[in-house]
C-alpha cells in the first residue's frame, strides 16, 4: 500500500500524469440573488413532482424483478382469499403502498401464524390475480386485461387504485367498449365514478339504441334497474327530438339557399339574358357557357310557360303560373330598386305591398329576412333587407 501512494506522489512530481481539479465544495449561498435563484429552481423542481413532469427511466429488469416477486412470493406475509378457495400470496408492504383500502384491511386483520389474511371476494380468481399482479409490476397481459376488464374496472375503484382504474377506462374508450357490453359498462361507469366513460357509452346507447335494446345486457338492466331504464328512454326521445328538429331546421335553410338562387338567376335571365332567353334589348347568347346559375334552366321553363300560358289568360287557375307569380312577388319583396329593375312586374308588386294588409306582410317579410340570413350577406346590389323591415 506504502509503495503504491509513492509510486503515485512520484508521478505526480514528475508530472507523468494529468489529474484534473476537483470541483469546488458545495457552499450556501451568500448573496440575494443566489438564494433567490436557488428557491426558484426548487420550486420549479417541487411543481414538476407535483404534476408528474419527472422523468423517469424504469427498464424491463426491473419490471421482471417485481414480477418474480409477485409469481413466487419470495417471503410473502399476505394471504388473500378468493372465491372457490383461491389463495393468492402477497407482500403487506406492496398491497398497502398501492392500496390504501387493502392497507387498512391488513391493519385489521388477524396474523394466523406469521401470514395476515384477507378476502377478496365476487370476482372470478383469475380476475383477483391480474389485480394483485398489478399492483406490483403496473403491468397486465392485453388478452387477460380484454377478458376481465369490467371486473377489474370494479375492482380499481372499490379498492381505491386510480392508475388502474385510468387504464382499463382508456382500455375501453380505445377499442373494448362494444355493443354488447355498453349497458353493462354504462351501469358500472355510474357505479365507479367514471364521468367520461359513462358520457361515452351514453353516445353509443343513444347512436345504436335499437341494436343495444335488443342485448342480454339491457334485458337485465330493464329487471333489475327500472328507473334507469326510463330515464335512458327519456333521453332517447329527447335526442330523436333534437335530430328531427335539426333535420327540420336544415331542410328549411335549404329551401332558403334554393330561393335566394332561383332569385338571383331571375335577376341574371331578366338583366343579361342566358342561352335562349333574355330581355328585348339583347340577342340571345346559345353559344355562351354553360350558366353557373343553377336555377336558371327551371326558371327559364317557368317563364316560358308564364308568357305563353293560354288558361291564365283566359281567367283560369295555372299552377306553374301561381309558382311563377309567387316567385316575381318575393322578388319584389327583395328588390333594392324597383324603378330601375328589368324583372317583369317588379314594380306592380311593390305598389300593391304598400295596401294595408297586415297579416300577409307579416309573412312576406319573415320570409325575405330568412331566405338574406340564409347566405349569411345583405344581398347587395340585387336585394336588400331595407325594404323588408
Amino acid at each position: 500500500m506504502e509503495e503504491n501512494s509513492s509510486l503515485v506522489d512520484n508521478m505526480v512530481k514528475h508530472k507523468h500524469v494529468h489529474i484534473p481539479t476537483p470541483p469546488p465544495l458545495p457552499c450556501p449561498a451568500t448573496s440575494v440573488c443566489d438564494r433567490k435563484i436557488m428557491a426558484m429552481a426548487m420550486a420549479l423542481v417541487r411543481a414538476q413532482d407535483r404534476k408528474g413532469q419527472t422523468s423517469t427511466s424504469v427498464n424491463s429488469g426491473t419490471k421482471d424483478m417485481w414480477e418474480r416477486l409477485f409469481d413466487e412470493a419470495y417471503r410473502a406475509d399476505v394471504v388473500v382469499h378468493t372465491d372457490n378457495g383461491g389463495k393468492i400470496y402477497g407482500h403487506s408492504s406492496v398491497l398497502g403502498m398501492t392500496s390504501p383500502v387493502m392497507r387498512q384491511m391488513m391493519k385489521q386483520s388477524k396474523r394466523k401464524g406469521r401470514r395476515r389474511s384477507i378476502s377478496i371476494r365476487g370476482v372470478p380468481h383469475d380476475a383477483v390475480r391480474v389485480f394483485i399482479r398489478f399492483l406490483y409490476s403496473s403491468c397486465y397481459d392485453a388478452a387477460e386485461m380484454e377478458e376481465f376488464i369490467l371486473h377489474l374496472l370494479i375492482l380499481s375503484h372499490v379498492y381505491v387504485v386510480p392508475h388502474l382504474k385510468k387504464e382499463c377506462e382508456k382500455q375501453l374508450e380505445n377499442g373494448l367498449l362494444n355493443i354488447e357490453n355498453a349497458m353493462d359498462v354504462f351501469q358500472l361507469a355510474l357505479l365507479c365514478d367514471a364521468p367520461r366513460l359513462s358520457l361515452i357509452c351514453h353516445r353509443m346507447i343513444l347512436n345504436n339504441f335499437k341494436a343495444i335494446s335488443a342485448t342480454e345486457g339491457w334485458k337485465v338492466m330493464k329487471e333489475a334497474h327500472p328507473i334507469l331504464e326510463r330515464e335512458i328512454l327519456a333521453t332517447v326521445a329527447q335526442a330523436d327530438a333534437r335530430q328531427k328538429d335539426f333535420e327540420r331546421k336544415r331542410n328549411e335553410r335549404k329551401a332558403y339557399v334554393q330561393l335566394y338562387d332561383a332569385m338571383e338567376a331571375l335577376v341574371h335571365i331578366c338583366r343579361d339574358g342566358c342561352k335562349t332567353i333574355g330581355p328585348r334589348d339583347k340577342a340571345p347568347k346559345e353559344d355562351e357557357a354553360p350558366c353557373a346559375y343553377s336555377a336558371c334552366k327551371g326558371l327559364e321553363l317557368l317563364l316560358r310557360h308564364f308568357a305563353a300560358c293560354k288558361l291564365r289568360a283566359s281567367g283560369g287557375s295555372c299552377a306553374q303560373c301561381k309558382r311563377m307569380g309567387q316567385l316575381l312577388e318575393l322578388h319584389s319583396r327583395l328588390c333594392a330598386d324597383s324603378d330601375a329593375c328589368r324583372v317583369p312586374l317588379c314594380r306592380n308588386f311593390k305598389e300593391r305591398s304598400r295596401k294595408p294588409n297586415k297579416k300577409e306582410e307579416m309573412r312576406w317579410k319573415i320570409l325575405a329576412k330568412k331566405i338574406l340570413r340564409s347566405k349569411s350577406i345583405s344581398g347587395a346590389p340585387f336585394f336588400s333587407l331595407t325594404t323588408t323591415t
